[in-house]
């Protein structure tokens, strides 16, 4: 295992600048409820917030609280991928077979023909069965079903029910099932859980002392925001912060706060996490074709997204859990980053993609000065 000993540097945290502050404010008018905002720019950090931690009682929304930080998971789970390329435990050209024999099988699924690069880069082709989960599906089964355990190999067999999206390595399409097994592949290889693993080699050598799996931990620490989810257009926002995360995994399940996220992202471009060739690996991107009518030229690495903007691009990887939507943005240096936390999930196209526009605005005034 590869960690540097040079840790990030304290910084001065000083008053949120008028662009982060009025951006954060103009998110909560969108429809978002809470907001946090943290960019730290050439060792200056600075933090806003807007809108409401609770919307019932109208408080405000913690400073620097916990929040589910969503598919931000899959960027850690990379991480601890690489590393183990790096010690020469985990190849990426092996096959899916030869690490978890028997687990990619049935309906046209070969793990023969699938590796851990395909894995980590989405094209697999595998079917991402997450969208079938009951506690995704209505209110109602949310509240019926948010404290169930999910074990990550069931989670597999059920997309195993499907027929792969497409032959592996011929095309690019999001699945969390991917990362599900980019999990079991880690924990095959170590011998222990992905999550301890993702502790010794990230979080504590990070410092990341608010970052966590929670298990079946279902609720937040406090300080947080509650989350709202809006299940369809037009309908109403419900509370959907209790939640058992492993339905998630290795995918998507990691609590974490907007410092210590944006020190992680740091820590990665500054080659803290990952020796030089495991960095460029992660970085070596595909074109993220179903993404392309929404965001022209995402691409997509090792875990990392990549997409271009006024002064060249910025690397990232989005999250969305149940009432929660993360976004961030951090400079190929590490030198300038932006974590924001929206405790808010809408399905209403027209506030969603206000949302969206203003969240790259913000990101383009904080990467490109």
């Amino acid at each position: 295992m590869f960690v540097a000993t040079t840790m990030l540097a304290t910084a001065l945290v000083v008053p949120a600048p008028a662009p982060l502050h009025q951006a954060v404010t103009d998110l909560h008018r969108a429809g978002v409820v809470g907001v946090q905002g943290f960019a730290r720019v050439d060792g200056r950090t600075t933090q806003a917030r807007a809108g409401w931690g609770d919307l019932g009682r109208k408080t405000p929304v913690p400073r620097d609280s916990y929040f589910r930080m969503g598919s931000n998971t899959k960027t850690f789970t990379a991480v601890v991928a690489l590393q183990l390329v790096g010690e020469g435990r985990l190849a990426l050209d092996d096959t899916v077979e030869s690490r978890l024999p028997g687990v990619v099988r049935g309906n046209g699924n070969d793990g023969r023909r699938i590796t851990v690069r395909m894995l980590l880069q989405h094209t697999s082709g595998l079917h991402d069965a997450t969208g079938e989960l009951p506690v995704l599906k209505s209110y109602e089964s949310y509240l019926a079903h948010r404290f169930d355990h999910y074990e990550t190999a069931d989670l597999v067999a059920t997309a195993m029910r499907h027929e792969p999206d497409f032959a592996p390595g011929t095309s690019w399409d999001y699945s969390n099932t991917n990362y599900l097994l980019a999990g079991m592949v880690i924990e095959r290889v170590t011998g222990r859980p992905w999550a301890a693993e993702v502790r010794d080699r990230i979080l504590r050598p990070l410092g990341l002392r608010h970052t966590f799996a929670p298990g079946d931990r279902a609720s937040l620490p406090r300080p947080h925001a509650k989350g709202y989810h809006q299940w369809a257009p037009g309908g109403p926002l419900t509370d959907t912060t209790v939640f058992n995360a492993t339905a998630a995994g290795p995918a998507g399940s990691l609590v974490t706060t907007p410092s210590d996220l944006a020190r992680f992202w740091q820590g990665l471009q500054q080659g803290r996490l990952l020796r030089p060739a495991q960095l460029a690996q992660m970085r070596d991107t595909v074109v993220a074709e179903s993404w392309q009518e929404d965001r022209p030229g995402a691409r997509y690495g090792l875990g990392i997204e990549f997409f271009p903007n006024r002064c060249g691009g910025y690397w990232s990887h989005g999250g969305g859990v149940l009432g929660t939507n993360t976004v961030n943005a951090v400079s190929a240096d590490g030198g300038r980053v932006l974590v924001l936390a929206m405790t808010t999930q809408l399905r209403d196209p027209q506030p969603a993609r206000a949302v969206e526009q203003r969240a790259s605005h913000l990101i383009d005034d904080v990467i490109c000065g």
